[in-house]
């Protein structure tokens, strides 16, 4: 007598992404869907016609990404949240965007946030005189334009870091277009010779962030990436195990 064994298939993982719209937004909703997630999209009204090429495979909902109200019903039931925490504007864009997030998502969820290298968790991060130049120089003139407020990421990523969710935030170097190179690859701190091209494609930083979401080695992490063809990630390629 034989007995059958009856299998039941794992529900696809549903997942917000809050910042849909931008370039990395799409990239992450392409990511998903090739995944198999049910994918629910936040943005700006007057941007909702960039996603149109995914037609009723998401769920828009239109809003800004600081607001409550969208984020709460965005989120709700969701198993895991990406967040482009764009520093727009003068208005505590970004850190309203992320306290928004970190509200309403239901605990446990799985968090994962976009950021630049800029962004430092414990203070030991290295990093060129360029680089601190660019930031003091461009988040000067950005602020005084009302264009965009950087310390404001600093905020936002704070509120995250002093969280009790299962967060990842991911600090992303100098971004260029192009087909995709693979997942990838991370340090603990910006300075680590691994990521001195500071380079990696927008496509495969939306992989690694959705690939967080089902990572656990990634979860309370700031992990630092660049591309893993870059000539520094190659030259200080951790070994495999046979």
């Amino acid at each position: 007598m034989t007995t059958e064994s009856h299998t039941h298939p794992t529900p696809p993982l549903r997942v917000c992404i809050v910042g849909a719209s931008g370039k990395l937004g799409q990239y992450m909703i392409d990511n998903a869907l090739a995944r198999g997630y049910e994918v629910t999209g936040v943005c700006r009204e007057r941007s909702v016609a960039k996603l149109e090429r995914f037609g009723d495979r998401i769920r828009i909902l239109p809003g800004h990404t600081d607001d409550a109200e969208v984020i709460a019903r965005a989120v709700d039931g969701c198993d895991g949240v990406l967040t482009v925490l764009a520093p727009w504007g003068t208005d505590d864009y970004a850190s309203g965007t992320a306290r928004a997030v970190l509200e309403h998502t239901r605990h446990g969820a799985r968090l994962v946030f976009s950021c630049g290298w800029h962004i430092t968790r414990d203070g030991k991060d290295r990093y060129t005189r360029k680089l601190r130049a660019f930031v003091a120089v461009f988040g000067f003139l950005a602020r005084v334009a009302r264009i965009a407020d950087l310390d404001d990421q600093v905020r936002a990523c704070r509120l995250i870091f002093d969280s009790d969710t299962s967060w990842t935030v991911v600090r992303g170097s100098d971004l260029e277009e192009g087909p995709a190179e693979g997942l990838p690859i991370w340090r603990e701190h910006v300075g680590d010779p691994a990521l001195a091209d500071n380079l990696t494609r927008r496509i495969d930083f939306a992989d690694f962030m959705v690939h967080a979401l089902t990572d656990d080695a990634l979860v309370r992490r700031a992990p630092a990436i660049v591309g893993c063809r870059t000539q520094s990630a190659l030259a200080h390629a951790e070994p495999t195990s046979a």
